[in-house]
C-alpha cells in the first residue's frame, strides 16, 4: 500500500512538472530595480545605442543611455552581445478569444449575435488560461490588439499584454477601436454561393442603412444624455449599445473598418467623414490606390497577412510590396499577422517579408512597434524605449525580424517572463523520444 502510494505521488509530481513546462505562472510584480548594461539597446524612436544601459523600477523606464545613474539596490543584468528592443505589437488578431476552432466551438467566443453589437468588450471575454499567450509572447509579442468579429458592428478591440491572471490583469487599454466590418461593394457570383446580384444588392443596401442607423441612433442617445438635468428634458434610459459609441463621436476612439476592395475602402472613407468619426483601414489590400486620399485625411491602415500570396489574376508581389509603396506614398501604417491566435507568433515574419520587398529595415521594426502602439493610442505606454515608458521590452541574440533569432528574455510592465511554452516542451519532449530510441 505505502508503495503503491509512493509511485501515485511521483507520478502527480511528474505530471505536475509537465504542466508546470508548459503552462507557466504569470509573473509577480517588479520589486526592486532592474538596470541591463552592456547592451544593444534599439530604441525605436531615437538611435540605436551601443554599449548602452536602460534602468527600470515599478514597471517604468526611469533611464536609458550610455551614462546614466543605476540605484544601488538594483538588479545588475550584463547583457553583453546581446540585443534590447521594445515589446513586438500584434495590432489585430483574435487571441484569447478562439482556443481551437473548428470541431470545438466551446473555445471560440469571438462574436455575438446579432448585427450591432458595439457593446461588446473584447478583454472581457479573454481567455487568461490560453495556450496562445505563452506561444505569442516567445515570439517577442508583448501586446496584443484583440478584436471581436461577426455582424456589422462587432464591439471594441482592447490592448492586451501577454502576460497576467485575469483579464483586468491583462488589458492595457480597452476600448481602443470601434470594429466594423464593410459590406462588399462589388458583386462577385460564385458556384458555391448562389445569390443573384439584386439579391446581393438588397442585401449590401440594407447592411449599409443598419450602420447609418446605427451611428444617427448613438448621436440622438448622445444629444439626450447631455441635455440630461436641463429644465424640462425628461429621464432617459441608459442604452449600452450607444453608450459604448459616444466616445467614438466624440473622436475619442476610431472606427476600425474591416475593407480590402478599393470600393470598400473608398465608401468607408466617404461615410467617415459624413459621421464625423476617426478612421482606420484594416486589411487594406487594396488601399495604395486610394494612397493620396489616406495621406491627405491621416487615415492609417493595418496590413493584414504580408505573406499572403494574393488572388491570382495579381502580380504575386501585391501584398508583399503594399507596406514599401504606402510607405514611399506617406501613409501611416503598421503590420500584423493573418489575425489567428495561434500564429501570433509569426507577426515579425510578416514584417521581415515586408522589409524584403522593399521597405527599409528600420521601417519594417517600427511597423511592429512604435507604428502600431500610434495607431492603437497606446504610444505613450509602449512602442519603443523611452524614460516613462513601461518596461515591456525583450532581450535578443539578433533582430527580432529574422527567423533564427531567439527572444531570450522578456519584461512586461518590468515583470521578468517565463518564456516556457507548449511548443517547447513538446520540442523537447520528443527530441527525448528520439535520444531514446537511438540509444544514446
Amino acid at each position: 500500500m505505502k508503495r503503491t502510494n509512493m509511485v501515485l505521488v511521483l507520478v502527480s509530481v511528474l505530471v505536475w512538472n509537465v504542466v508546470l513546462a508548459s503552462d507557466p505562472n504569470p509573473a509577480p510584480k517588479q520589486i526592486k530595480p532592474i538596470a541591463l548594461i552592456e547592451a544593444t539597446i534599439h530604441t525605436v524612436s531615437g538611435s540605436i545605442i551601443e554599449n548602452g544601459t536602460i534602468v527600470f523600477d515599478k514597471g517604468k523606464i526611469t533611464a536609458v543611455g550610455t551614462n546614466v545613474s543605476i540605484p544601488a539596490n538594483a538588479e545588475q543584468i550584463n547583457l553583453r552581445g546581446k540585443h534590447v528592443y521594445p515589446g513586438l505589437i500584434d495590432a489585430y488578431n483574435s487571441l484569447g478569444l478562439v482556443e481551437i476552432g473548428l470541431g470545438a466551438p466551446g473555445t471560440v467566443d469571438v462574436a455575438e449575435v446579432g448585427q450591432i453589437n458595439p457593446n461588446v468588450r473584447a478583454e472581457v471575454s479573454i481567455n487568461p488560461e490560453t495556450e496562445h499567450i505563452p506561444v505569442a509572447r516567445s515570439g517577442g509579442i508583448t501586446v496584443v490588439g484583440v478584436r471581436p468579429s461577426g455582424g456589422l458592428i462587432s464591439g471594441l478591440s482592447a490592448a492586451i499584454m501577454m502576460d497576467g491572471w485575469t483579464w483586468e490583469d491583462l488589458t492595457l487599454k480597452g476600448g481602443i477601436g470601434l470594429i466594423v466590418n464593410w459590406p462588399s461593394m462589388v458583386y462577385a457570383p460564385s458556384p458555391f454561393f448562389q445569390q443573384t446580384k439584386e439579391d446581393w444588392q438588397k442585401q449590401r443596401d440594407t447592411q449599409l442603412k443598419a450602420l447609418r442607423d446605427a451611428f444617427a441612433s448613438a448621436r440622438a442617445y448622445m444629444v439626450a444624455k447631455q441635455a440630461k438635468g436641463q429644465k424640462g428634458v425628461p429621464n432617459h434610459d441608459t442604452d449600452p449599445r450607444w453608450e459604448a459609441m459616444i466616445p467614438v463621436l466624440q473622436g475619442k476612439t476610431p472606427v476600425v473598418v474591416n475593407a480590402n476592395e478599393l470600393s470598400q475602402i473608398q465608401a468607408a472613407i466617404t461615410w467617415a467623414e459624413q459621421e464625423g468619426v476617426k478612421l482606420v483601414i484594416a486589411g487594406g489590400r487594396e488601399s495604395i490606390r486610394v494612397a493620396d486620399q489616406l495621406k491627405t485625411k491621416n487615415i492609417p491602415v493595418i496590413i493584414t497577412d504580408v505573406q499572403n500570396a494574393g488572388r491570382r489574376w495579381e502580380e504575386y508581389d501585391v501584398i508583399f510590396s503594399l507596406p514599401k509603396k504606402l510607405f514611399d506614398a506617406g501613409v501611416r501604417f503598421c503590420i500584423t499577422g493573418d489575425g489567428g491566435g495561434s500564429n501570433s507568433r509569426n507577426v515579425p515574419h510578416h514584417a521581415a517579408n515586408a522589409a524584403a520587398y522593399g521597405l527599409p529595415k528600420d521601417e519594417a521594426l517600427k511597423s511592429v512597434t512604435l507604428y502600431p502602439a500610434q495607431i492603437l493610442g497606446i504610444a505613450d505606454k509602449v512602442g519603443s524605449l523611452e524614460v516613462g515608458k513601461d518596461a515591456t521590452l525583450i532581450i535578443t541574440n539578433g533582430d527580432p525580424l529574422e527567423i533564427a533569432t531567439n527572444v531570450e528574455q522578456e519584461f512586461i510592465q518590468g515583470k521578468k517572463i517565463d518564456l516556457r511554452d507548449k511548443h517547447k516542451h513538446l520540442y523537447e519532449k520528443y527530441k527525448e523520444k528520439y535520444r531514446q530510441l537511438s540509444g544514446q
